[in-house]
């Protein structure tokens, strides 16, 4: 898809006099209307707490870009802002955009959200019809599937608390179903069955390899809404991947990752915080969260930049101890 189209080659004097830019842009005003990433329907809300975390990575990203763009042929990079949920990855991942093409080195913004197998609706009923197959089977291979405990767990799968660990402390044979139904679900998330990795890799290798334009898809909510754009990035310098799985093994051609940690306890606390009705997130979606949070975890290594949800630049020996 991505094959047919003419290299260019970006200026590398415009990405060299970043240095000399980087502290008269840290220090611009950000409108609250920046272009954002290409995930249709999205909406970003940027904060000042937004703006002073990107204000902290530039000087660290224009070091990054510098050096990956001089050892690639056509003076391009690619960075992923990576996360877990309600770090800021989309509000990061425009502000530093926006900075760079106002300090003359373009770039744009990608959203990974556009390259799941299953347009969303489809896509969560799939995360818990893994993790429901993966429990009842692993009660089947503990010859503990009677009819009594089926009509236990069908009434919690009713309910939406089958994911409840605390039920463990209620029926002996419930952490043979919790624990199968969450290997399952890690064996799901954030992997080739779920999410289409080998699009995107194609794509940032082509941006990479000089591509003047691509075509880029964008999943809405529904079957009728997706579709791919061309997209012209003849002038482009820094491609910007914005996604939870921006770190994943399964890419080859991100040049920096960035990585917006959140410890557990901040994540619960932030989606608590968000929480309009009063309610506590369903167990499953919890879990789904802590899975995402450990991949995160694994991957951090990686990153070429680290900063905390107090917005501090931290090492990744730093991190390990945060996260422990």
């Amino acid at each position: 898809m991505n094959k047919n189209y003419e290299t260019v080659s970006i200026d590398l004097a415009r990405i060299e006099k970043l240095t000399e830019q980087v502290d008269s842009i840290c220090s611009l005003d950000i409108p609250a209307d920046i272009p954002n990433g290409d995930m249709p329907g999205d909406k970003i809300e940027i904060g000042e707490s937004h703006i002073e975390k990107a204000r902290t990575i530039f000087p660290e990203l224009v070091k990054e870009i510098q050096k990956a763009a001089s050892a690639n042929p056509y003076h391009r990079a690619t960075v992923c802002v990576c996360g877990g949920s309600g770090v800021g990855k989309s509000e990061i991942a425009s502000i530093l955009s926006y900075m760079l093409t106002k300090a003359g080195v373009k770039s744009y913004t990608m959203s990974g959200d556009n390259y799941p197998h299953r347009i969303p609706m489809y896509n969560d009923a799939e995360r818990l019809h893994t993790f429901r197959e993966g429990g009842m089977r692993a009660l089947a291979d503990a010859g503990i599937c009677d009819a009594k405990v089926f009509e236990t767990i069908s009434k919690l799968q009713k309910d939406e608390d089958d994911a409840n660990a605390a039920h463990v402390n209620e029926y002996d044979w419930f952490e043979h179903y919790l624990n199968g139904g969450k290997t399952a679900l890690t064996n799901y998330l954030g992997t080739n069955s779920e999410i289409d990795f080998g699009e995107v890799d194609t794509i940032l290798d082509a941006f990479l390899n000089g591509a003047d334009k691509l075509w880029l898809k964008r999943m809405g909510r529904d079957e009728a809404t997706l579709w791919y754009d061309e997209v012209d990035m003849s002038e482009t310098s820094v491609l910007i991947l914005e996604w939870t799985h921006g770190n994943s093994d399964n890419l080859n051609n991100v040049n920096i990752p960035v990585l917006l940690n959140s410890t557990p306890a901040e994540t619960l606390e932030h989606r608590r915080s968000r929480n309009r009705d009063g309610k506590l997130d369903a167990p499953f979606t919890m879990m789904v969260l802590e899975i995402e949070q450990n991949k995160l975890k694994e991957q951090a290594h990686k990153a070429k930049i680290i900063i905390t949800k107090a917005g501090e630049l931290i090492d990744f020996d730093t991190f390990k101890q945060l996260m422990d």
